[in-house]
């Protein structure tokens, strides 16, 4: 299935086999830094994801659905030691399906990915009895307490902006807490969710507990599956109108539901904040992954009496950023997923520009060194002079760049952070701690960082209000997701003790 370390052809995991579409149907894989045809992928019709979920239930009525917290902790921790010895594979994978340059891959996706197992494993051992006594109406004992199982088949939809990454976020509190999954990963960055299944083998688990189709959403594997009588849990991760889709159709089976979905996330910078500190920041939650990050930042508000300043340091900023191959350790910047994905987003570019934004640095295409030229490169950009309303200010573009702002107070910074649909994310930069926490209880997102900017922990629960999501991943969220409970009540009699 590979040669020299490259996947060439990209096939369906299921039950423990590598698995080719009935139809034959086959799309191609492009490496983004490059557009050239990396490989070629099988895409899942019906039967595929038929024999997916019936793989998955099977391996519910087996061994592994009487597997104790401790035997699956153990098991993700040899999962995580597996992804660490072939790290050099996953960086070749998500680098040669994504673009992201190697440093990224490499020093943040990897270790956060080998961390989520680490961490699920612990929360499984760590799970505790919920349990009352209790006095009855006849002046009798009882106790009352609660037995936690496994959801059952979890499905798991993933984005390409870090394949490896989101896919654990949801593989491992699924697999921590008894269920099997079936995962279908973007259909533009296939290659991790199936090294992963080799992983996953290699560590023990049985076969048929995580399985991995291949395809499209709409009249493709995603919608398939989405419709699956079979499923019982499905945790999608995504742009907000396929979010929407998925509560749609996922209704019509009454399972459970977990959606972190788009942002238009704002970072806000007080007059007082350590410069250095917030430009650096505010570089890494704009630009990085080329802006391909949920939480990444696209409206910047700045106090006033610093905004010229702030502005200047974020153009020299940008501009001192390196695009080129990948596994450089110089490059910084990497490319879009797709050329359709820059057609959109050179879509915002001219439409910022038609509405009259000034462009303080970027808004076109770069000249790219020999090799790279066919690649979906963008460059950075930065604007100002836009209002509150503007399409660039209210909806998602998922690219590089960002609109800044100025403000003259809190109440009006809260004002205009909270002017839009969604409710991810908000960076927000100032000295005065007590200030940051009384602006921060108003802004209507999920997740506020102070002075910092950066991945959540995942330990304490992670998603968005409004638009951006439903439900939470993360910590005793991730437990209560991927578990049923049973209130267990039992009277107890006069010789109990």
């Amino acid at each position: 299935m590979s040669e020299s370390g490259r996947w060439r052809e990209i096939l369906h995991w299921i039950n423990g086999e590598w698995v080719y579409s009935e139809t034959g149907r086959t799309y191609p894989k492009r490496n983004p830094a490059t557009g050239e045809v990396m490989g070629q992928v099988q895409e899942a019709g019906r039967r595929e994801v038929n024999e997916a979920v019936a793989a998955a239930r099977r391996s519910m009525a087996g061994p592994w659905g009487r597997t104790s917290p401790s035997e699956r902790a153990d098991l993700l921790l040899r999962v995580a030691e597996g992804i660490q010895r072939r790290a050099d594979e996953f960086v070749e994978a998500e680098c040669g399906d994504t673009g992201k340059p190697h440093s990224l891959a490499r020093f943040l996706d990897l270790p956060s990915a080998v961390a989520s197992y680490r961490v699920f494993a612990q929360l499984a051992r760590e799970e505790s009895a919920e349990r009352l006594s209790i006095e009855t109406p006849d002046g009798k004992r009882a106790v009352n307490y609660i037995l936690r199982g496994a959801k059952g088949v979890v499905a798991a939809i993933c984005p390409w902006n870090a394949p490896l990454l989101i896919l654990s976020w949801k593989v491992a509190p699924a697999l921590a807490w008894g269920n099997a999954v079936v995962a279908k990963p973007s259909e533009e960055t296939p290659t991790s969710a199936n090294l992963l299944a080799e992983v996953l083998a290699e560590a023990g688990v049985p076969r048929g507990v995580y399985n991995v189709i291949h395809g499209f959403g709409g009249e493709s594997a995603g919608a398939f599956l989405t419709e699956h009588p079979g499923i019982d849990a499905l945790s999608f991760t995504g742009e907000t109108a396929t979010g929407k889709a998925i509560m749609k159709a996922a209704s019509q089976n009454l399972r459970s539901l977990s959606l972190e979905l788009g942002g238009k996330n704002p970072a806000i910078v007080f007059a007082d904040a350590d410069l250095n500190q917030a430009t650096v920041g505010t570089l890494r939650s704009v630009f990085a992954n080329c802006g391909q990050v949920c939480l990444a930042t696209e409206r910047v508000y700045v106090e006033r009496p610093i905004f010229q300043e702030f502005v200047q340091r974020l153009k020299a900023g940008a501009e001192s950023l390196k695009t080129g191959a990948p596994e450089r350790m110089e490059t910084t910047l990497g490319p879009l997923i797709s050329e359709r994905h820059r057609q959109r987003v050179l879509g915002h570019y001219e439409r910022a520009r038609a509405l009259g934004a000034h462009v303080v640095t970027g808004g076109g295409v770069p000249e790219m060194e020999h090799g790279l030229e066919g690649g979906y490169w963008i460059q950075p950009t930065i604007w100002t002079g836009l209002a509150e309303d503007s399409p660039i200010n209210q909806e998602e573009i998922f690219g590089p760049c960002c609109h800044v702002q100025p403000f003259d107070g809190e109440e009006e910074v809260i004002q205009m952070a909270n002017d839009t649909p969604y409710g991810l994310a908000c960076a927000l930069w100032s000295k005065d701690t007590a200030r940051a926490e009384r602006v921060g209880q108003r802004i209507a997102a999920g997740i506020l960082w102070v002075n910092s900017w950066g991945m959540p922990d995942l330990r304490l629960p992670f998603g968005g209000l409004k638009a951006s999501g439903l439900g939470r991943e993360g910590g005793n969220q991730a437990r209560d997701f991927n578990t049923e409970i049973k209130n267990v009540f039992v009277k107890l009699d006069s010789t109990s003790s």
